[in-house]
């Protein structure tokens, strides 16, 4: 399980540690690690040319200190000092003893000024490798002016970048990028991950994330958390030699329309692969289910009348069907409501329910709910997860470019690791609400269920577009691989 870590969590465990070790020793452990990434990145560290972009803050000394090893083994290194003022002095001392230098500043040609902004550019557009040490963990609202105009300048360059701990001008706390950023092509961490680094928008600005192990001890707890294929395999049910179709688990599907039976279809097709024992099916594409799925219970009228059930799958392709929507919100087992049973589902009702509740909406249909603009959900993905689980008192899976599933109850937030663009195809939603809906039915909380069928929609989703276009009948017809690769 990969864990995030917020900005207080993280200075805390380092001034716990710094207090332990002699000055300076944590920045040399974290310079000594984005040293040796930029290398394996450079391939030939030797007569390379490295651009160091340095703010006032420790970001800056690591990446001075890092030039320094570097500017040893040969390379060029030219820092441009956004803040001289400011700047790092120990590392700054360290880059000129290796034989770095620094870019001409706007006073005078030593350097005493912020950086001459045409001097930089001339470096950065000659540079094998830019590295970010703008602004740290603790940067708010994107970058200022000057920074910005750097980080402009370096997207139009060759270089490759790496950025030190976290991409300048994104936030570590959220993930939301509030102006300007630096997009790097390798972020170099220190001691854990931020939250910043696995939630869209930021994390498309990180670019691929190494780890660097400088020792923090971290609480048990994280505020985000990234399951990994052992954790889900730890979470999927398996049959035992007792076990049948009953004791698995019962799914039962309210889904399709007149308009939309394929809805239906794919909910039903995400079932019957998600670890429940059978599926029950109440609803008018009843037809169009059994043609294609013979094994599924169907049935007609009121889901109440539709036979015992250990979970409810509502709302795929529904319609206007508000009278089955509210009458499986009154059953007392889990249920996931998705798509049109969003809109439908009353919040004094699914705040009223005892059993667990999971919300499945994409951004458009949390903004709906949150009553903001799209684009908000999509720049604040935390904060809107966590809005909407505790306005509905439910768990709530956030899909999209970055999936997130957080409870009512707060604490940790589950960030989907799996996935792929090709998963914007129509349908995909209705078979991830069948397949977590199978999950929640074989015994899953609601947030281990959310987890886990995101975790396999994902993975099926790769294994179904292999780069290329695909159906969501593909990505169905992929569970059981993704299912057979993380229990294999």
């Amino acid at each position: 399980m990969r864990s995030a870590y917020g900005v207080e969590t993280v200075r805390a465990a380092e001034r716990e540690l710094m207090a332990r070790l002699p000055e300076g020793a944590l920045m040399q452990r974290a310079a000594a690690g984005l040293a040796a990434a930029c290398a394996e990145l450079l391939g030939r560290v030797y007569g390379a040319r490295v651009v160091l972009l340095v703010g006032s803050g420790d970001n800056g000394g690591d990446a001075l200190y890092a030039g320094a090893r570097l500017a040893r083994r040969g390379a060029g290194v030219t820092a441009v000092l956004l803040a001289p003022d400011r700047t790092h002095a120990g590392g700054l001392a360290a880059l000129r003893r290796a034989g770095g230098s620094v870019a001409p500043g706007r006073r005078d040609d030593a350097g005493q000024g912020p950086a001459d902004l045409a001097a930089a550019e001339r470096v950065i557009l000659a540079a094998d490798l830019v590295v970010d040490g703008i602004v740290g963990i603790g940067g708010k609202g994107g970058l200022r002016p000057d920074a910005a105009a750097l980080a402009e300048v370096t997207a139009a360059s060759r270089a490759a970048v790496v950025a030190v701990d976290l991409p300048s001008g994104v936030e570590a706390d959220t993930g939301e990028v509030r102006g300007a950023a630096v997009r790097a092509d390798l972020t170099v961490t220190f001691g854990t991950h931020k939250p910043g680094l696995l939630i869209d928008p930021a994390r498309e600005y990180a670019g691929s994330v190494r780890l660097i192990d400088i020792g923090l001890s971290m609480p048990d707890e994280a505020e985000l958390e990234a399951l990994q294929h052992a954790d889900v395999a730890a979470l999927l049910p398996v049959p035992r030699a007792e076990s049948d179709k009953y004791r698995r688990g019962v799914v039962g599907i309210a889904a399709g329309s007149a308009r939309y039976p394929g809805a239906a279809v794919l909910a039903v097709a995400g079932a019957l692969r998600g670890g429940a024992g059978a599926v029950r099916y109440v609803g008018p594409a009843g037809d169009a289910v059994i043609a294609r799925f013979p094994e599924t219970l169907v049935s007609s009228g009121s889901p109440e009348r539709a036979g015992r059930v250990q979970a409810w799958v509502v709302g795929p392709g529904a319609g206007d069907d508000a009278e089955a929507v509210a009458a499986v919100l009154r059953a007392d087992v889990p249920v996931l409501v998705d798509a049109d049973g969003l809109r439908l589902a009353d919040r004094d009702l699914v705040r009223a329910r005892r059993a667990p509740t999971l919300l499945t909406p994409h951004a458009g249909e949390a903004a709906a709910l949150l009553g903001v603009s799209r684009d908000e959900v999509e720049g604040a993905r935390l904060h809107s997860v966590r809005e909407l689980a505790g306005r509905y008192g439910a768990t709530v899976l956030l899909k999209g470019s970055t999936t997130l599933v957080a409870s009512a109850a707060g604490g940790v937030v589950r960030v989907n690791p799996t996935g792929t663009s090709w998963l914007a195809t129509a349908g995909s939603g209705d078979v991830l609400s069948g397949l977590t809906g199978s999950l929640l039915a074989a015994g899953l909380g609601a947030l281990d269920a959310g987890s886990a069928g995101a975790y396999l929609h994902g993975l099926a989703g790769r294994f179904a577009a292999d780069g290329a276009p695909m159906g969501a009948h593909d990505v169905a017809e992929e569970i059981r691989s993704a299912w057979r690769d993380v229990v294999g």
